[in-house]
């Protein structure tokens, strides 16, 4: 049975009160308990329950390992993943994760949220985690040490005292929205439809271990991905600016599947696809915020910044968030005092804006042009791929430690020879 005491109202104390039992909640729950911290997480919905961000990067390996659940993730059944590829047109690229510049795992999975995030949560519970679900944070209040007040689904209300909280609610975003941090992101206004389907295919061509990104024929900035469960089903999903997506006709899943059939490839791929999930779109997803961290508070993951799904950085950047709040937590509540804006804010946004250097570019088309580039240059290949892997905190990969101006000339060099 869940630690879900729904008819416990009454106030407690605990070290740290986490918001959102997602991957950046779990494993920070699990790793403060491992080190004898006091935890309680407070999840809003009940698990299993659906959510996009379904290709996990190479790099959330690591950190899945560190809080003592790689051997339940790797026993559950996921789809093995080892790659992405890419297609536009007749070009069509890979990226094997296992060939990549940094060290770390290559190789990952292919996930059902639902699945996965409960089983995180399931495992920090046998870890010795509570977590509460159904129970919302109404109200927060940072005069002292932290007090929120919060609501059971019974809507009966009690207060959480807690030395520190960690905000890990994903795109309900608790805190931006209860201490006014939201703040608009610099990137476009972008919309993605998807769903879920039988996928039924049978090219003996495709890599059911490999996410697909596919480029629509016309418009560059519109695209796919094709993510391949283990099961025979996939994700499916277009994503574009919204005037692209706003003239189709019909419901969610005439309109998805007109502009999906509008790609040779993924119209060949998906003949015998038939959607077995209601869809759903999902609009203005990017986000940002004024202030990430306080010595009472940190957002973790898409709590803080969503960028864009396109290279999938979303999950890597929750856990990334996590481990590296985390470190610094546990000086804190040791005792240290720690500067949350040159010791959390700070390094964790250095990859951030690595994946958003890589997403701008992906829109205005220049990296497209490095990733279909047909001569590559096999060492640059390797730390491109060593990204897309998410190690975007690598600083020792000059693409990491210098985004812009190193993308910007291997962008000149693919250029030239087609401009000869």
């Amino acid at each position: 049975m869940h630690k879900n005491q729904s008819n416990q109202v009454n106030n407690i104390s605990v070290d740290v009160a986490i918001i959102g039992a997602g991957p950046s909640g779990a494993i920070a729950a699990s790793l403060l308990n491992q080190l004898g911290k006091h935890v309680v997480v407070l999840e809003k919905q009940y698990f299993p329950r659906f959510s996009i961000g379904e290709s996990l990067l190479p790099c959330c390996m690591q950190f899945i390992e560190q809080a003592g659940m790689l051997e339940a993730v790797n026993q559950a059944g996921f789809q093995f993943k080892d790659g992405a590829a890419f297609r536009h047109q007749d070009r069509y690229t890979t990226f094997d994760f296992t060939d990549k510049f940094t060290p770390g795992p290559g190789t990952t999975f292919q996930v059902q949220r639902g699945k996965f995030d409960k089983l995180l949560a399931d495992t920090a519970i046998q870890q010795g985690v509570e977590i509460r679900y159904g129970h919302s944070v109404k109200q927060i209040n940072l005069t002292d040490s932290p007090l929120l007040t919060v609501s059971n689904e019974l809507d009966e209300i009690y207060q959480v005292q807690a030395k520190f909280v960690l905000d890990a609610s994903g795109f309900g975003r608790v805190l931006p929205r209860l201490l006014n941090l939201e703040k608009p992101s610099n990137l476009p206004l972008r919309s993605a439809i998807f769903t879920h389907i039988e996928d039924n295919i049978n090219d003996p061509n495709f890599d059911r271990n490999k996410i697909l990104i596919s480029v629509h024929p016309e418009h560059k900035d519109i695209w796919y991905w094709l993510i391949p469960f283990s099961d025979n089903r996939s994700s499916i999903g277009v994503v574009g600016e919204p005037h692209l997506l706003a003239n189709l006709e019909g419901n969610l899943e005439q309109q998805l599947m007109t502009i999906v059939h509008q790609e040779p490839g993924l119209k060949q791929l998906l003949v015998n696809a038939k959607v077995i999930q209601d869809c759903a779109t999902l609009q203005g997803y990017s986000a940002n915020v004024s202030t990430l961290a306080t010595d009472k508070f940190a957002l973790l993951g898409n709590a803080g910044e969503f960028l864009d799904p396109v290279f999938s950085s979303g999950v890597t950047i929750a856990m990334q968030s996590a481990t590296m709040a985390v470190n610094s937590l546990v000086k804190q509540l040791n005792g240290a005092t720690i500067n949350w804006q040159t010791e959390y804010a700070e390094p964790l946004m250095k990859g951030v804006n690595t994946f958003r250097t890589f997403v701008q570019a992906w829109y205005d088309g220049r990296f497209q042009d490095v990733i279909f580039y047909q001569q590559a240059n096999p060492a640059i290949k390797q730390m491109i791929c060593s990204i897309l892997a998410g190690y975007a905190w690598d600083q020792n990969n000059p693409f990491v430690a210098e985004s812009e101006r190193r993308l910007n000339t291997i962008v000149e060099l693919c250029k030239e020879p087609n401009d000869a």
